[in-house]
């Protein structure tokens, strides 16, 4: 089975903020910002998720690197 790398999973990219200029300040709903605010949110979310699969596969890659290899079967 191939093994996940860094590149199969790369790190989310974060939300561009709005200018001031973007926001036309008539009150719409949702307002430029209210869309960036809840586009951050799922960022973050992202974000954290993305760091918990790092972590992991960092322990997992580890574990494997420092695991006893078997030794191959000799014939007697």
């Amino acid at each position: 089975m191939p093994r996940a790398t860094p590149k199969d999973d790369p790190q989310p990219v974060p939300p561009v903020q709005p200018d001031l200029d973007d926001c036309c300040h008539s009150g719409c709903n949702p307002c430029v910002f209210d869309l960036y605010d809840e586009a951050l949110d799922r960022y973050q979310s992202a974000l954290a998720e993305w760091q918990a699969r790092q972590a992991a596969l960092k322990a997992r890659t580890a574990r494997t690197a420092h695991a006893p290899q078997s030794k191959p079967r000799t014939r007697r």
